[in-house]
Formats: structure tokens, C-alpha cells, sequence
């Protein structure tokens, strides 16, 4: 998908029923699921704009009982856009469009294992994610996690989001991949970018708080100590407010596809000694995240 002219926030509420397509919704205000759709066979225009429609309206899609190879994974990514090289596959012998999410015994982590958005720290970061789980745990367990950015933004206090509004985070590839994943870093290291604290998703039009704890640095023009002591509000008030989630409990086939410019996700390792297997793919934007003071 590529970013469109913006439109004004909607008054009604998200859909259910798009013509080619039905969903059911996870929470009112976050996730759906799509059944009844194989993604490996072609797609009508009808059927990729209803499939359009209902990710600007709910954030994550849920496409259950898929039977992909690689091939039509990303041929389905395709169709919103070009995909996206994930910073760590530089050095993996690998399919570079793909990035393999594995989980077993002997894993020291697992990806993900925290709030975040994927790769915020490139100049231009990915507008959305594909996971497609093959393997679940034996034990149960392995679910995600999402959180409504847009929504998340919405409550705050207006004396807060006239402060926040304005303001520009620096995000490092160097906090998750060298100092959580302790990966070998590329010639030149890891993407580092500032992007505002508050953006305007450019599909709905809506202002979305834009910071995560996984790569976001610091804020320009605050004293570290103010920083850091704002991020943590911000990230505990992330991680605490059941209103904001979503949450996915994986199937053997199942395709998540969410979009990186108003939602969090965590990946939950609750499943440990047992493993669990899936392949993403990222879909490229066409533009940096635009600051809603800008609007």
C-alpha cells in the first residue's frame, strides 16, 4: 500500500462488512480476523481493495488456515508495496526479503520480546508487517500483542499532547540489535533516524504517538534525565492500558498483517523450553512519517 493524500478522520465507526470480504473484530477498536480468503491464489482488484479498507479501519488483519510458500508470501506483500531488507539479514545466508522468526530451547531471546515498532530506526521505516506462523508451541502460548498508537494518543491530556506535538525522537538500530540481539553490525553500523513524537498516519488523517522502547533513543532538545523520565511514562503507560491492545493467539497457518505506522506489538516468550517458527515480511513506504504538527 502506498501512502495516499490524507483524508480526514472518519466519524463512523470501523466496518464489519466490506462487499468481498467480512470481518470479525478482536477488540472494537483494534484487530479483525479475515476467514474464507486463501492468499495463495490470485486476488481480484475487488477483494485487495476491501483488503485495503480493512487494515486502514482496524490496524491488524488475521488471515486464518493459509497454505503459503515463500513465493506467495511475498507476492502477497507485494500488492501493497515494495519489501522491505531488514537491517540483521546482512548477515544471514538467506532469502533477504524474508526474515525468519525462530524460536526453540536453545534460543537466548526471542524477537520482539518487548513493545516496539519494526524498524523505526530507517530514515523511511516499513508501513506494515507480515508474519506467517507455521509452528506454534506444543504447550500453548506464543501469542502477540498489539497496541492502538492512534488511540493511545487520543487520550492523553491536551496539555500533554501540546507538549508532545512538535517534538523529534532519535531512533537506533543499535539498541535492539547490538545490545539486546548482540548481532555483528554492518560496515557503517546500524540505521540511526529522528522522526516526530507525534505523526499523522496518512491514510486516516489521525495523529499517533510515535516512540517505542524498542529503538527509540532519546528526545532532541531534553536533557537526558527529562528524556528518559518522559519515554518511561510513555512506555508504561503503553505497556498498562488494556484499552490500547489487541491480542493474536497464533494457529499453524495463520498470516498477521499489521501497520507499522499506528501500532505496537509484543511478541510474549511464554513458552520457553518449546518452539515456535514463522517467516515475515516487511512492506517498504514511500515516505518518512510525516509530523502532525505539519497538519
Amino acid at each position: 500500500m502506498t501512502a495516499s493524500a490524507l483524508r480526514k478522520p472518519s466519524t463512523r465507526g470501523p466496518m464489519t462488512d466490506y462487499g468481498s470480504v467480512k470481518v470479525t473484530p478482536l477488540t472494537p477498536h483494534l484487530g479483525a480476523e479475515i476467514r474464507n480468503v486463501d492468499l495463495a491464489e490470485p486476488l481480484t482488484g475487488e477483494l485487495l481493495a476491501d483488503i485495503r479498507r480493512a487494515f486502514a479501519d482496524w490496524g491488524v488483519l488475521v488471515f486464518r488456515e493459509q497454505r503459503l510458500d515463500r513465493d506467495a508470501h511475498k507476492a502477497f506483500g507485494r500488492h501493497f508495496g515494495r519489501l522491505h531488507v531488514h537491517p540483521m539479514n546482512h548477515a544471514r545466508d538467506q532469502d533477504p526479503e524474508i526474515l525468519i522468526v525462530k524460536t526453540t530451547a536453545d534460543s537466548k531471546f526471542t524477537a520482539g520480546n518487548a513493545w516496539h515498532t519494526d524498524v523505526t530506526c530507517d530514515a523511511i521505516p516499513p508501513l506494515g508487517s507480515m508474519l506467517y506462523i507455521t509452528e506454534t508451541p506444543a504447550c500453548g502460548g506464543g501469542d502477540t500483542l498489539f497496541a492502538n498508537m492512534a488511540l493511545a494518543y487520543d487520550l492523553l491530556s491536551e496539555p500533554l499532547k501540546g507538549f508532545l506535538d512538535g517534538l523529534t525522537a532519535v531512533h537506533d538500530g543499535a539498541i535492539p540489535y547490538i545490545g539486546a540481539y548482540n548481532s555483528t553490525p554492518p560496515e557503517g553500523g546500524y540505521p540511526r533516524n529522528e522522526h516526530p513524537v507525534v505523526t499523522l498516519h496518512p491514510e486516516t488523517g489521525r495523529r499517533v504517538l510515535y516512540v517505542n522502547s524498542g529503538f527509540t533513543s532519546h528526545i532532541k532538545g531534553m536533557a537526558r534525565w527529562e528524556s528518559d523520565a518522559l519515554l518511561k511514562m510513555l512506555y508504561d503507560y503503553i505497556a498498562s492500558t488494556p484499552r490500547l491492545h489487541c491480542r493474536v493467539r497464533w494457529e499453524p497457518g495463520t498470516l498477521t498483517f499489521w501497520d507499522n505506522r499506528c501500532t505496537q506489538h509484543h511478541a510474549v516468550w511464554d513458552y520457553f523450553p518449546h518452539t515456535r517458527y514463522g517467516e515475515r515480511v516487511s512492506i517498504l513506504d514511500d515516505q518518512p512519517p510525516r509530523p502532525a504538527a505539519m497538519a
